[in-house]
């Protein structure tokens, strides 16, 4: 019994992971998009610190908002597939708090200038510019505000997240 609702509690919190993102990526919609952007919901990559739900739930959250925030396909195969390699790549540096953000940073930095540039044709801004643009916001999203949502969540980590991870 133990074992399913183990289960059941990662699921749940997947889900509620992917669902926070995309509520924060469509209310943010202005900023969440384009080569200036700034999406709050980088703040959640925090979360694999915490929790092994965090890696798929932060990808299907990121899939969702790009759909819903009118991507091109482009957009949302790799923007999602960047997530995912910085919350895997996080989870695994779980152990080291201020190494969680910075895979992140660097999967979006690294994929997001093509992106913008041959998906959405976004060719007058040069790649190395969107790059520093991209990695510019994402590390206010990811790691400024992604380290005081962990900062919070320390103090409650135990009544939110499994303890036996």
């Amino acid at each position: 019994m133990k074992e399913n609702h183990r289960r059941v509690l990662k699921i749940t919190q997947g889900a509620l992971i992917a669902a926070l993102y995309v509520v924060l990526t469509v209310a943010f919609a202005p900023i969440s998009f384009g080569p200036l952007q700034l999406r709050v919901s980088e703040a959640l990559i925090i979360l694999p610190m915490f929790t092994s739900a965090a890696v798929p739930g932060l990808f299907v959250g990121c899939l969702l908002a790009n759909i819903l925030g009118g991507a091109v396909i482009w957009d949302v195969i790799f923007g999602s597939l960047a997530t995912l390699i910085g919350a895997w790549l996080g989870y695994k540096l779980r152990a080291n708090r201020w190494l969680v953000p910075l895979p992140e940073i660097a999967a979006n930095a690294l994929i997001i200038p093509f992106v913008l540039s041959y998906g959405y044709g976004l060719q007058e801004i040069p790649i190395p510019l969107m790059t520093v643009y991209i990695a510019a916001g994402e590390f206010l999203g990811c790691f400024v505000l992604g380290e005081i949502l962990g900062s919070l969540l320390l103090r409650n980590r135990l009544s939110i997240f499994d303890s036996d991870e």
